[in-house]
């Protein structure tokens, strides 16, 4: 079934969109369909869409699975924006407020979304909405600023956040730099992402600013990044705040343009088992989560 990509066309589909909503199976890791999200790009980073369930295949623990669900269509997200407001960001603000509004803006009507700030402490706005104009509101008039960047506090208060959201739950994170000052540490947060089946986006951005002494430049480390390969979403690292737009509407169409691929698990050990999502055609790269746990 041809996928709608560009933003006219999804908004054109809100209706087809909240009529599939109501009709599309939620599922969650530990019944006994597994799903998985997939996003296909080409060489050059271009969506594929228009894919097949014969083009797939999902394999566990090595050994190939047969697909019982596989759904092309756009399905509602539940998502958490963390932004980084740290000290080493005060530059950069205006340009993360325009971004997230961009994400804002692209959502569908039966999308929903809360906005997360962190520094010296984590805020994340009361539940999940879907008024974009609200939305808005919070990101220009709600920031907040701190010296520390609790960059896995606020990714662990996200999944929180998104603890009784149904469907597809995804985080979508911003920092410039590593963390500091968090009580958690990235591999606990990481193993609960995996474990309740959110998908971390994770969007690095490199910042120069004065620490007191001398200019700085910072940068997120290989953690961050691995957090987002292992949930299957998708990793970016700028150099230049003028990317951050272009960047945050990526990640929408995106999540806009998955497919939903589901297996029913042979074993169910307790154990985390690994997974992994191939793509029959050449050329052609495919991102999904690493794991599940088979309970």
């Amino acid at each position: 079934m041809r996928r709608l990509t560009t933003t006219a066309c999804l908004l054109a589909a809100a209706v087809t969109a909240t009529a599939l909503a109501q009709q599309q199976p939620l599922f969650r890791s530990g019944t006994r369909t597994v799903p998985v999200y997939a996003t296909v790009t080409d060489r050059d980073g271009r969506l594929v869409p228009e894919l097949t369930q014969a083009d797939f295949e999902i394999y566990d623990n090595g050994k190939k699975q047969p697909i019982t669900i596989f759904d092309d269509e756009i399905v509602p997200f539940s998502a958490v924006l963390a932004l980084d407001t740290s000290a080493s960001m005060t530059m950069n603000i205006e340009f993360v407020q325009d971004a997230a509004a961009q994400f804002v803006i692209r959502m569908l009507p039966q999308d929903a979304v809360a906005v997360g700030f962190f520094n010296s402490k984590v805020r994340i706005s009361p539940g999940l909405s879907s008024d974009r104009d609200g939305l808005v509101r919070y990101i220009r008039n709600e920031m907040q600023y701190g010296n520390e960047t609790r960059l896995w506090d606020a990714i662990d208060a996200a999944l929180d956040h998104l603890n009784e959201a149904t469907g597809r739950r995804v985080v979508v994170a911003l920092t410039d730099g590593e963390d500091w000052g968090s009580s958690k540490g990235n591999g606990e947060v990481l193993d609960r992402a995996q474990r309740e089946d959110v998908m971390v986006y994770a969007i690095g951005i490199e910042s120069t600013f004065h620490n007191g002494q001398r200019w700085t430049t910072t940068r997120p480390g290989g953690s961050f990044r691995k957090m987002a390969t292992e949930t299957g979403g998708g990793y970016f690292e700028l150099k230049k705040t003028a990317d951050l737009n272009t960047t945050f509407s990526r990640v929408v169409q995106e999540l806009h343009s998955q497919y939903l691929i589901g297996f029913a698990p042979t074993t169910l050990d307790g154990k985390e088992h690994k997974l992994e999502v191939r793509v029959t055609k050449p050329g052609l790269n495919v991102r999904a989560r690493k794991t599940y746990v088979a309970k």
